[in-house]
């Protein structure tokens, strides 16, 4: 709910004053706005304020005809915005943007909301959009650099363009990413499509809006604490290749090695980026660089030198073998450029085909609309208005839910395809019954949520043999759950590859074969491969 009830007063104002484009309605229901006959007479209207209104048009909602505050119910609300979404779509519009607020001092007492109204139909983004994880130590300078890579602004030495992804007020306090961060820029013809000022949501739907080309980012965590929420970044989205951080005056540590084997261990095709060259001698940076080309080889990666042998050389070789490195100053921005080709280059790696399927990240409610899911879509494509299966519950069962909306970086599209991130909001549910690892699925599919399965794993760093009953933390989609291991023939030794029953120790979840999982418990880790189901 917005603090901020200038654009509220500013309609009010409009309308007493001139009308035209401002529309007060204290509520739309579907059974008497939609019904026959009225619906194209509404959308008619509509469509005049928009033109009127060179374009734009704005719905003052939860008022009375004379601009009078009445305040309407939160579900009374939401069915408003569903029928203004069918009017505007009827009309050859769409809603850009809904802003609300409570009458009094609690929503719960009423709602006001405004409403705008653009002319055309809502954008569906592109098919090339990229989707990219960053990954490596604390302090490195992930987040600065995707600050400085986004914005097109340089930093300033203390990591001031990082504020622009960090969102809790104790990680801009501290310096510290504590939750996985998101950000988008793109390309047009003209080069970069930058954020002109990151605090602003509609600054993000405007990057949307504007780019042919999309790169969003999932910022992780560097701390070694938060390993869990790395796991879950690089693990849970359809991701399409991995940005490894490595800062110049620190080089290679025991977390680099970590997310670099979690990076390599999804066969995610990585770019590895040296960070704060400009704090340190050329004679370090290049120290460093072999550092990391070293690190490279011992995991069978082959480095490529971008400097040496430039972007495309770097665009074509990329691969689960091939590794480019960048050297990068997020202070005098040198390699940036490279970073901005590459990303304007590369192709999409994650498209999946087949029917809609999302692993849920996140969830949280909205005044006004509801309940809202957000993660990656693994598959296929979803639209406003779709029935999906969501689940499983805490006792396998799938419950059905209604797409109300879909936003993309506080963009509102009508459809979304695999590898986008984004925001569902969904009807029949309350924001408190979906938990992250659930997946949304398609109504006519017949989903079977399981306890257990079989799998094929790998043990990549264990201090003693894994033995029968072997508890750790296994990382599927974005599900983090607790398991009980229990390997054919009883035992697994460091380095060894074998099959084991997983067990989940407390709710069960929706699994397919193929689909790929870290385990992990203290330092220990490993990787995995569901082989059978059921």
């Amino acid at each position: 709910m917005s603090a901020d009830r200038a654009p509220l007063e500013a309609a009010l104002e409009r309308g007493e004053e001139e009308g035209g484009n401002v529309e007060f309605k204290e509520r739309l229901t579907r059974a008497v706005h939609l019904s026959d006959g009225r619906m194209e007479s509404l959308a008619a209207q509509l469509r005049h304020r928009v033109l009127s209104g060179d374009g734009v048009a704005t719905y003052v909602v939860g008022v009375t005809d004379d601009g009078g505050i009445a305040g309407i119910s939160p579900d009374d609300f939401s069915e408003t915005m569903d029928v203004l979404s069918l009017l505007a779509e009827e009309a050859g519009a769409h809603i850009e943007d809904v802003e609300t607020w409570g009458v009094g001092e609690s929503a719960e007492r009423g709602l006001v909301g405004v409403a705008t109204i653009r002319e055309g139909a809502m954008l569906d983004v592109d098919d090339d959009h990229i989707v990219v994880g960053t990954a490596g130590h604390v302090d490195h300078g992930k987040s600065t650099l995707v600050g400085s890579l986004v914005t097109g602004q340089s930093d300033d030495g203390d990591g001031e363009t990082r504020s622009f992804l960090d969102v809790q007020p104790h990680e801009v306090e501290r310096g510290l990413s504590a939750d996985l961060s998101y950000a988008v820029y793109g390309f047009s013809d003209d080069g970069p499509v930058h954020m002109r000022n990151p605090h602003r949501k509609s600054d993000r739907a405007q990057v949307v809006q504007e780019a042919d080309r999309l790169v969003s980012f999932v910022d992780t965590v560097g701390h070694e604490p938060w390993l869990r929420t790395t796991i879950r970044g690089l693990v849970g989205q359809r991701l399409d290749y991995g940005l490894l951080v490595v800062a110049a005056d620190d080089g290679p540590t025991r977390t680099t090695r970590e997310h670099l084997g979690i990076l390599l261990a999804m066969e995610l095709p990585t770019v590895v980026a040296i960070t704060k060259v400009d704090a340190v001698s050329d004679a370090r940076s290049a120290e460093v660089e072999r550092e990391v080309e070293r690190l490279l080889r011992d995991v069978g990666r082959t480095p490529l030198r971008v400097e040496r042998h430039g972007v495309d050389a770097a665009v074509d070789e990329i691969s689960e073998s091939v590794v480019p490195i960048v050297m990068t100053s997020a202070v005098t921005m040198d390699g940036l450029d490279k970073l901005d080709h590459l990303f304007e280059s590369l192709p999409k790696h994650s498209a999946a085909e087949g029917d809609f399927r999302m692993y849920i990240d996140r969830t949280y409610s909205v005044t006004g609309v509801g309940a809202v899911a957000s993660g990656t879509v693994n598959s296929g494509a979803v639209e406003a208005g779709d029935e999906l299966l969501l689940g499983p519950m805490s006792d396998g069962s799938f419950r059905e839910v209604e797409v109300r909306s879909i936003e993309m970086h506080y963009h509102r599209v009508d459809r979304a395809n695999a590898g986008r991130i984004v925001g569902i909001a969904l009807k029949g549910v309350d924001e408190s019954e979906i938990k992250r690892g659930m997946v949304l699925l398609p109504i006519d599919s017949d989903p079977t949520a399981v306890r257990e399965f079989e799998a094929e794993v790998m043990v990549l760093n264990h201090p003693t043999r894994i033995q029968d009953g072997y508890e750790p933390v296994v990382h599927l989609e974005t599900a983090s759950e607790a398991a009980i291991f229990h390997p054919e023939g009883g035992r697994l030794l460091p380095g060894d590859t074998g099959t084991t029953r997983v067990e989940f120790k407390f709710r069960p979840y929706f699994v397919e074969e193929g689909q790929r999982f870290v385990f992990r418990e203290g330092r220990s880790k490993g990787v995995g491969t569901v082989t059978k189901v059921g």
